[in-house]
């Protein structure tokens, strides 16, 4: 759902529209039952009334009058009636309604002393005094409650609005600048005291914000010098070891070793400051055969391999490119294929490129349920007690796959092995 359908000024809009539509059918019935409280309970009674009055009086005098007045009439002689009604009289006693040319007309037949009456009432100037007397105060109701409720609406509009402005210069902070400045006297104008506290705790945390990023801004640009000053040296070390002649071939297959840790020190290092940024801005793109960084990847780990029961075997269906660094690949997969390595004592770890995806599978030891939910925090290890490392080289995994939106799934069984994949749904097959 979208941030505006769940915002305060969204909230109180809704709440506002449910209570005026609550007001209006309250109203509405109201009328609707007072309608049919003067139509079906008065104006009966009035007729009941008044043909129990008749008929006492003319027990008494049979000369007295029938009733003759503007709403209602009385009839011994059906051949007075007017038309409509005398031509759709009744056989029954009882209250019957008519329509004469859309003027309502009710009638009661009555019998006493075996005579039959005829009261016929009138009842359009009733239905003119309910729509008088009943819609027009109804309406004038309606708009002082709608009025009411608006100019409410527009006083809590008003008094939220200085939240509203703050959340969304918040929202438009850019942590890559140098100081994040937030205008909160603009912001406050016609705010409540309770707002202007809320805004003075929201400039001091920025305040603390601003200063935390400086410091994290000043420790990766320091962190970043140092460590490549000693690596640089001794990278310069090694090579200048290489170029002895009378080096031995073990020596110099150990120099080799020390500049390729060398060269896997300098991308941690940079993987590092990457990750330790807000952004990806300082990281090199470029498009990146993912079948190569694999391929290099599978060999390094052939030759720090101590196993000699277990096989690394890589195959590829095809190749796959994407924009991305190289860098951070390899320390993603580096990572994969040294796991897989480390919690398998024989077998094969096979490192396979299918489509766009890659599967790390291992004949291992394989992990339960709740190990294969916990793998990537930091410092957890498996139960191999042959198996050495800290227990973050998954969690350097996870975060790069997160921070990259490269989707990463585990299946695992217990002696049986392990299966990590990982996608990349916006590269290329080539």
């Amino acid at each position: 759902m979208s941030t505006n359908d769940q915002g305060i000024l969204s909230k109180i809009t809704r709440a506002f529209l449910f209570q005026g539509a609550l007001i209006a059918l309250a109203a509405i019935l109201g009328v609707f039952f007072a309608k049919i409280v003067i139509e079906e309970i008065l104006i009966r009674n009035a007729i009941l009334e008044e043909a129990d009055y008749f008929w006492t009086n003319y027990q008494r005098d049979p000369q007295f009058k029938l009733p003759d007045t503007k709403n209602l009439t009385g009839y011994f002689d059906p051949a007075q009636i007017p038309e409509p009604v005398r031509q759709a009289l009744p056989d029954e006693l009882g209250f019957y309604e008519y329509d004469n040319n859309g003027n309502p007309l009710v009638l009661y037949l009555t019998r006493e002393h075996d005579r039959l009456l005829y009261l016929l009432y009138y009842r359009g100037q009733v239905d003119r005094l309910v729509l008088y007397y009943g819609l027009f105060p109804l309406l004038t109701v309606l708009l002082i409650l709608y009025l009411s409720l608006w100019l409410t609406y527009r006083l809590s509009q008003r008094t939220v609005s200085p939240i509203v402005r703050l959340a969304r210069q918040i929202n438009q902070l850019d942590f890559s600048q140098p100081e994040l400045t937030i205008d909160i006297e603009q912001t406050l104008v016609g705010s409540d005291d309770e707002i202007q506290m809320l805004a003075d705790a929201i400039r001091r945390l920025g305040e603390r914000l601003a200063a935390f990023i400086a410091r994290e801004r000043d420790f990766t640009r320091d962190a970043s010098h140092e460590l490549r000053s000693p690596l640089t040296v001794i990278n310069i070390a090694a090579d200048m070891l290489e170029s002895e002649q009378e080096l031995s071939k073990p020596a110099r297959n150990s120099v080799m070793r020390i500049q390729r840790a060398i060269g896997d020190m300098q991308k941690l290092t940079e993987v590092f400051l990457m990750l330790a940024r807000e952004d990806n801005k300082a990281l090199t793109r470029d498009m990146v055969d993912l079948h190569d960084v694999l391929r290099e990847e599978v060999e390094r780990a052939r030759l720090l391999n101590r196993k000699p029961d277990v096989q690394i075997n890589f195959h590829a269906d095809n190749h796959l490119k994407l924009s991305s660094s190289d860098m951070v690949l390899s320390v993603l997969f580096g990572n994969l294929i040294r796991n897989s390595l480390l919690y398998t004592d024989q077998g094969t770890v096979n490192v396979r490129l299918g489509g766009r995806d890659v599967y790390i599978e291992d004949s291992g030891h394989g992990m339960t349920q709740q190990q294969v939910g916990n793998m990537f925090r930091p410092y957890q290890r498996g139960e191999n007690v042959n198996a050495s490392g800290y227990g973050i080289g998954l969690t350097i995994v996870k975060r790069l796959t997160d921070r990259f939106h490269w989707p990463i799934k585990v299946h695992s069984e217990v002696d049986k092995g392990t299966t990590v994949r990982v996608s990349f749904p916006d590269s290329t097959i080539d």
